[in-house]
């Protein structure tokens, strides 16, 4: 059954503590909606209404267009192992630069992982649990460092020249704010 909750409590932090995936979820009011998987040791519960996490350079960057765009956000944590449990996160993103005030301190509780391009945090408006117990069970055997690799392979000028080329607008044109 569906519960919602106005903040994380310790329960809820130690859940999100121990899963190796999560999925955002982000859409303009006209556009497509996008879903992506993230992992990496890359999200950080920051207090009861906020978490952040590292948002590495990738293929697109829907994400950042759409909060730039509309600011809705969904971050969903599904257990694959142990207890069926799903968490559901809603609230409003915004990305955090490296050239931003806020960067620093933030930047400070992450890994220093290569080809980080900002930090998407997310303000919690409201959460909700339900069950998952149709959610298979899967075993955890690792992290994939292919991206990781490919972006110390192209360098800090050939990751930044790849941005400009296939971050800057979303799929939808709308722009990304780098």
């Amino acid at each position: 059954m569906a519960k919602f909750y106005p903040a994380l409590n310790d329960n809820l932090k130690a859940f999100i503590a121990r899963q190796h995936l999560f999925f955002v979820a982000t859409a303009p009011a006209d556009g497509r909606i996008n879903l992506s998987p993230k992992g990496l040791d890359g999200l950080r519960v920051l207090n009861d209404k906020r978490v952040a996490y590292l948002d590495l350079t990738g293929s697109g960057n829907e994400t950042a267009a759409h909060l730039l765009a509309d600011g809705r956000m969904t971050l969903m944590f599904c257990a694959f192992e142990g207890d069926h449990l799903i968490l559901r996160l809603y609230g409003q993103g915004r990305t955090i630069k490296p050239d931003d005030s806020e960067w620093a301190a933030l930047a400070a509780q992450f890994p220093t992982l290569p080809g980080t391009r900002q930090i998407i945090l997310l303000d919690i408006e409201s959460l909700q649990t339900s069950c998952g117990a149709g959610v298979p069970l899967y075993t955890y055997t690792g992290e994939r460092e292919e991206l990781l690799h490919w972006v110390e392979k192209k360098g800090e000028q050939g990751v930044r020249d790849y941005q400009l080329e296939k971050n800057r607008v979303s799929i939808d044109g709308l722009p990304t704010g780098l």
